[in-house]
């Protein structure tokens, strides 16, 4: 049985698809079987999907949508099938997003370098406390060695379990995202944090 790990933040812009497909592209790279999740609206995630079947021309995971309330099911289905389920959510924190926490294994909750997404974070923590009780703060575009990346990683650990590895604010993230990529198609820095985060993970949801 596969294991699921949801990505969510009430606040728009924290990265949460950037997150999803970085981890994704590792977890391929490890050899596991991949399917992703895509509930929001916006329909990002499927963008970037569609862009790395047109590059590649097979796709090297599993991609599919849901609506809220269908979540649950498609799961159930994607986890009898895959090592790893990834769902990417929308930006809110409300009834709707409650079937994506309960089904999480791991929900993964990513945070910029600033004070006004870490208090963005609560709403999303009160229902992972309440749906499943898992939860991990990423650290995402961070600025390495700032006063401010230091007080907002201190202020985040006060509310729920950070991951060790964070993620820097790097071109290379957006660029790969925009050609259907992911940071492991590249070498880099970016490269080695996002295989760190990955280790990271998949040892937090054992």
């Amino acid at each position: 049985m596969g294991k699921v790990i949801t990505v969510a933040q009430q606040k728009g812009g924290a990265g949460k698809t950037t997150l999803a497909v970085t981890l994704a592209g590792a977890f391929v790279a490890r050899g596991l079987s991949v399917a992703l999740l895509d509930s929001d609206p916006q329909g990002t995630l499927g963008r970037w999907f569609m862009a790395r079947v047109a590059a590649r021309g097979a796709p090297d995971m599993e991609f599919s949508t849901a609506s809220a309330w269908g979540v649950s099911y498609e799961i159930r289905k994607l986890r009898e099938r895959f090592d790893i389920v990834i769902l990417d959510t929308p930006p809110k924190a409300d009834a709707d997003l409650r079937p994506a926490l309960r089904e999480a294994d791991l929900v993964l909750v990513p945070v910029t370098g600033s004070h006004v997404d870490l208090w963005a974070t609560d709403g999303v923590l009160d229902l992972v406390a309440r749906e499943s009780g898992r939860a991990l703060i990423v650290l995402n575009r961070m600025s390495g060695g700032t006063r401010l990346a230091e007080e907002v990683a201190e202020a985040a650990g006060a509310l729920a379990r950070v991951a060790e590895t964070r993620l820097g604010a790097r071109v290379a993230y957006a660029q790969t995202l925009g050609q259907g990529a992911t940071v492991l198609d590249t070498r880099g820095a970016a490269t080695t944090e996002a295989r760190a985060l990955a280790g990271e993970v998949l040892a937090a949801l054992h």
